[in-house]
């Protein structure tokens, strides 16, 4: 519920002109800072990768790794954004941190659920 409150933040950060003379509710140091916490608590439960690994594990997991495609996709999208208009630097951070959680929560879920984390072959 956490992250969807930050998801709306999100929005509305993103969905206002920089510029604009209304106050908007904006991404923040703090909100980064947040959910770098949640990352931090999620790797020291998992064991450290090796290797790359396939998305999947577990069905729940397999769509936390898309929501994580969907999130990377976004970044791109507000790093073009960035290039015609002027926008929070905090809210492109925190969508690159928030795919870095996805796939750290992914990972967890995979493993609270006994899924597999299968080495990538390449």
């Amino acid at each position: 519920q956490r992250l969807q409150h930050l998801l709306f933040r999100l929005g509305a950060d993103l969905s206002t002109p920089f510029d604009a003379k209304s106050e908007a509710k904006r991404m923040g140091e703090e909100h980064v800072r947040e959910i770098e916490e949640w990352i931090t608590a999620l790797e020291s439960s998992l064991p450290p990768l090796s290797q790359f690994i396939l998305p999947g594990g577990s069905q729940a997991a397999a769509r936390i790794h898309v929501a994580r495609t969907i999130c990377r996709r976004a970044e791109r999208w507000v790093v073009s954004l960035a290039e015609f208009e002027s926008i929070n630097s905090q809210a492109l951070i925190f969508l690159n941190r928030l795919s870095d959680y996805l796939f750290l929560a992914a990972r967890e879920q995979s493993r609270t659920s006994g899924g597999r984390e299968v080495n990538a072959e390449y």
